[in-house]
């Protein structure tokens, strides 16, 4: 399940840095790097807490 959410934020982590570069989408992509962060916080708490 770790590495799943690991890929998660890879994945959004990605889409905000095409996102940012390529397309002006607005707040849609400060909403992809939040959500891909919260993605790695929880990757690294969870990781270290097992």
């Amino acid at each position: 399940m770790s590495n799943l959410l690991y890929l998660i934020a890879v994945i959004l982590i990605i889409g905000w840095v095409l996102g940012f570069f390529v397309y002006s989408a607005g707040n849609l992509i400060h909403i992809l790097l939040v959500i891909a962060v919260a993605a790695v916080a929880l990757r690294l708490i969870r990781g270290r807490s097992i």
